[in-house]
């Protein structure tokens, strides 16, 4: 009840009692604030799960302590500490909002909505089936003794640099690989870890993110190398080709001792022009070899969907190699004349059994 009170100028008093309902008004949050939600774009479409990245320092002028999201009016909120968040989300096919929060040190909070749409993904099973006997080797983006060098195998000319940035990233830390080329040159990123010799099958995982836009790149290589006990080096190779726009595999069409090596074009389609840049990329791979280095290319998912190739050929090679395992990033160029291309690597495994 407002008691609204008068008084006379000889004393007189009068009151009025007004009933009045007071409503509490809904607590909102701000946007202002410098975080960039890099993944999913505003208005993107997407399949599940989808990947969320972001990062930013200052919330209403304060730095950033912790970063968050929630999807559509769940009040279930993830929160991370730090300026930057990595996920993966899941959610069902239709129209939906993704809230990306941030809380300053002050208790500043600031959320940025980003509307988006699921749509149904292509043949899909989340991933490759993996027992729980696998020895994972993760986080190899992190290994410290990466080399880069031309490949001499490309025309032209190419060279790269890389550097661990804490943006773009999903585990809070990624690999940039930045790559100047001429004439279709290739430029590839090398690390070498382990001497599994006794592995038969693997998978290949990581995360990727194309910076910019993908017109730079033609080829996006991902090899897996591994010198078996008899000595021989098997080399599981596997590109995105932005000619033929497929999935392909390595081959040899000679011996070990006398190898011809080729790429062989599979019947899955791959077309890197295609991929949604500034966001990231989830790259699954699943293969096995035998004793004498015939390898079977058995499925590749991107973002969740499968791709089945089911293809087995010789791709054993008598290198001269000691015992080693190791992964191959390679980028071509995509011009005659002179480009430049800039990928992210993050959460980059090998699972082997």
């Amino acid at each position: 009840m407002l008691h609204i009170k008068s008084w006379g100028n000889k004393g007189a008093s009068c009151t009025a009692d007004v009933k009045i309902t007071v409503i509490q008004k809904a607590a909102t949050a701000t946007t202002t604030t410098n975080v960039v939600v890099t993944s999913p774009t505003s208005g993107a479409s997407v399949t599940s799960p989808f990947p969320v990245a972001a990062s930013g320092t200052t919330c209403l002028g304060q730095s950033v302590t912790a970063l968050g999201y929630s999807l559509d009016a769940s009040s279930s909120t993830t929160i991370v500490n730090g300026t930057t968040l990595g996920a993966s989300v899941a959610a069902a096919t239709g129209a939906h909002t993704l809230h990306v929060k941030s809380w300053g040190k002050s208790g500043a909070s600031c959320v940025s909505d980003i509307p988006l749409t699921v749509k149904a993904g292509a043949t899909s099973s989340g991933g490759p089936s993996i027992p729980v006997s696998a020895v994972i080797t993760k986080a190899l983006q992190d290994l410290t003794t990466w080399t880069a060098e031309h490949d001499a195998g490309t025309s032209g000319s190419s060279s790269g640099s890389m550097s661990l940035v804490s943006s773009p990233a999903m585990s809070g830390q990624a690999r940039q690989f930045a790559t100047t080329y001429s004439n279709y040159g290739g430029e590839r990123y090398n690390i070498k870890f382990g001497k599994d010799q006794a592995s038969t099958n693997f998978v290949f995982d990581a995360e990727l993110y194309i910076a910019g836009s993908a017109s730079g790149i033609s080829n996006l290589e991902l090899d897996l190398n591994q010198v078996m006990a008899n000595g021989q080096t098997v080399i599981f190779g596997f590109q995105c080709d932005g000619w033929s726009h497929t999935w392909d595999y390595a081959v040899n069409t000679g011996t070990p001792t006398s190898p011809t090596a080729h790429w062989m074009h599979s019947t899955q389609a791959c077309n890197l022009q295609q991929w949604a840049t500034n966001t990231w990329h989830h790259v699954q791979i699943e293969y096995s070899r035998d004793n004498s280095g015939n390898v079977t290319y058995k499925a590749v998912w991107l973002d969740g969907a499968e791709q089945d190739l089911n293809v087995t050929a010789l791709s054993a090679f008598a290198l001269g190699w000691g015992p080693s395992v190791n992964i191959n990033v390679q980028l071509d160029g995509y011009t005659s004349t002179s480009g430049s291309s800039t990928i992210y690597v993050d959460n980059m495994a090998l699972y082997s059994w």
